[in-house]
């Protein structure tokens, strides 16, 4: 009994070290740090997209931007390091971005062999071709592809879903796979490859930075699925907690009504147990509601994260929806609620 004793003790102080050792981890750096370092991409309209002052706007910003607001009470305060496919694990492997948010594919090999934790699904995705009108007029669906020649990026799940589409439907085609994206579109617009492949909100982005957008056509079927959403390292839990907790309070926000506009009178005026908690008002003592505490964080970081960048409707609609230049339907992207997969753990 005593032996078992002394080991169930021995266990918790070892627990509570591992804690301590993962608070003083990638939160304790960004704070001394004062910013934080957020990798994207190198230009995706909707997504992540630089204007000439470098100012940067997308989905995957925005959410760079809450989490800044969580942690540091100021969405300005991110360092945005513009990322190849093909660089981006490396970047944050190394500990050169804190977080990478950068319609990234979670997978199972990402997940279980590369140092990897995906922190939730920001955009439900999946990987579809784009085709010239001119150069491939009878090309209307994916089944009529054969023969075709294709451009991808390399370092992405794209060029292995390529190769499981065609060989599975028994059709001949020709691969061609660049580095960068802007090798990739150069090539699909010089007439070197008949089609372009990636994720398909990707492709409607792409399309309207073409020379002709209506010489070129988005086939309606996607070959994969495609759940894109942020990243960091294994072995820092408190911050995982951190990055998976605030993507989890934009998608709750929207389900209770909270937007950019009105969080701080929701604050201040809602009954509703659930807007009090993830909006960190005290309880009838005067008690912390304590799960900013929880997070390492101020109890109002949700309520910044929100204030920042609004809740995850507002966030889609802006980038990449019917208020945008994209205006891609919410459609798998909509809330639970309403059709849709986006559904998170409550804040309780």
């Amino acid at each position: 009994m005593k032996t078992r004793l002394a080991s169930l003790l021995l266990g918790a102080l070892l627990g509570t070290a591992a804690t301590g050792a993962a608070t003083a981890g990638t939160l304790e750096e960004v704070r001394q740090r004062g910013v934080l370092t957020c990798g994207v991409s190198k230009g995706l309209m909707g997504f992540s997209m630089p204007d000439a002052q470098n100012n940067w706007t997308g989905m995957d910003v925005d959410f760079c931007r809450a989490v800044a607001a969580a942690v540091l009470g100021d969405p300005r305060k991110v360092e945005f390091v513009p990322l190849t496919a093909k660089e981006r694990f490396t970047a944050l492997q190394s500990g050169d971005i804190d977080v990478l948010s950068r319609n990234t594919t979670w997978t199972m090999s990402r997940d279980t062999s590369s140092g990897l934790k995906f922190a939730g699904i920001m955009y439900y995705d999946g990987q579809g071709f784009i085709v010239n009108t001119a150069r491939t007029p009878k090309v209307a669906s994916v089944n009529d592809m054969s023969g075709l020649t294709v451009c991808t990026q390399t370092g992405t799940t794209m060029e292995l879903n390529i190769a499981d589409f065609f060989r599975s439907h028994k059709m001949d085609y020709k691969l061609l796979a660049f580095d960068k994206n802007d090798e990739v579109i150069a090539a699909y617009e010089d007439g070197r490859c008949d089609a372009y492949s990636t994720d398909q909100s990707g492709l409607y982005a792409l399309r309207l930075e073409m020379k002709a957008p209506d010489d070129n056509r988005v086939l309606p079927e996607i070959i994969s699925k495609e759940p894109l959403g942020p990243v960091v390292r294994q072995g820092d839990d408190a911050w995982f907690n951190i990055v998976k907790w605030t993507y989890f309070a934009l998608v709750n926000a929207e389900e209770l009504g909270i937007t950019s506009k009105n969080v701080e009178e929701m604050k201040s005026t809602s009954a509703d147990p659930e807007v009090q908690r993830l909006l960190g008002v005290p309880g009838p003592d005067g008690s912390s509601a304590g799960f900013g505490i929880g997070l390492g964080l101020e109890e109002n970081w949700a309520e910044n994260a929100i204030k920042a960048v609004g809740n995850y409707g507002e966030i889609f609609e802006r980038n990449v929806g019917e208020g945008s230049p994209l205006k891609i339907a919410r459609g798998k992207n909509a809330l639970w609620m309403d059709g849709g997969l986006q559904y998170t753990p409550p804040v309780r």
